[in-house]
């Protein structure tokens, strides 16, 4: 898509290039994200693995929790997603369970690979069954494994949703 199609979007890409120097800067990991819908911005985010210790604090799922808590889950359905990189296969699934109709990024996969962020291969996963990858996997149906189920649409059928 060329860019003049998306100038209105230009101010919350350069903001999001902003975040991401002002957190590495900070000592931080070069990525953030923004959502953004309607012209407002309804969460942003950068990345916080190292931060957080935790391996999924990427910052455009950051950026979509802080959305969803100031939005609501539905309130960010149909939103764009802004990110100074190229999202991971993560944070491509995480826009899709949000419900995400749109992603502009500012630099490529090929950029961040240049400066030592090489995440290509995290999209090939998603081509195979999860029973494949390099994980342990293992099926324990003990008994009563579908009552919560049958207790989560019996309470649905009660209206306690």
């Amino acid at each position: 898509m060329p860019i003049d199609l998306l100038d209105h979007l230009t101010p919350h890409v350069e903001e999001a290039v902003r975040i991401s120097r002002s957190h590495v800067a900070e000592g931080g990991i070069p990525f953030s994200g923004i959502v953004v819908r309607d012209g407002h911005v309804l969460g942003t985010g950068f990345n916080r693995v190292l931060e957080d210790d935790d391996p999924t604090a990427h910052a455009e799922v950051v950026a979509l929790r802080a959305a969803a808590k100031k939005a609501g889950r539905f309130g960010v359905a149909g939103a764009t997603l802004i990110a100074s990189g190229e999202p991971c296969a993560l944070c491509y699934m995480a826009a899709l369970y949000f419900n995400i109709e749109h992603i502009v990024y500012a630099s490529d996969r090929k950029t961040a690979d240049a400066y030592g962020f090489n995440y290509s291969s995290s999209y090939a996963i998603f081509a195979n069954d999860p029973t494949t990858w390099p994980i342990k996997v293992t099926h324990a149906p003990i008994d009563g494994h579908e009552v919560p189920f049958q207790e989560f649409m019996n309470g649905r059928k009660g209206g306690n949703s």
